[in-house]
């Protein structure tokens, strides 16, 4: 695909680069806006499924009904809190016995895997120790 050149997708991909939080087409927009103050949410919105599509950013669907937005896309785990809905990469190597044993018991292709694990991130947990200590 021969794509034009985009100085707002450019934006779009830095941001991106600089985060590690998943972060949302909605916070991916207010914090573009201050390089290109006119900038569309419309805009941001295309950008990044375009990006997606074509393999360079990966969009991370979690649950909660919001696409969250990843600048890696080497294979890795994700810990969602429960909590605060913060979603975390986890850092650790990819485990290829999952997709195998999958393989082995799918008559379909599979061409790829996405793992969430679930619970309480330290920070939520934190707080709530603390709120149990003052009780």
């Amino acid at each position: 695909m021969n794509l034009k050149h985009s100085k707002q997708r450019d934006s779009i991909k830095e941001f991106l680069a600089t985060r590690k939080d998943h972060p949302t087409a909605d916070v991916i927009y207010k914090n573009v806006r201050q390089s290109f103050p006119n900038i569309s949410l419309g805009t941001v919105y295309r950008n990044l499924t375009l990006l997606a599509d074509l393999g360079e950013i990966a969009r991370v669907r979690v649950g909660d009904g919001v696409d969250h937005f990843d600048y890696d896309t080497s294979p890795h785990y994700h810990f969602i809190c429960k909590e605060c809905g913060n979603v975390i990469d986890l850092d650790m190597p990819v485990t290829e016995q999952i997709t195998a044993a999958v393989r082995e018991n799918f008559n379909g292709k599979i061409e790829g895997q996405m793992t969430y694990f679930y619970g309480r991130c330290s920070n939520c947990t934190q707080k709530i120790l603390c709120k149990e200590k003052e009780s």
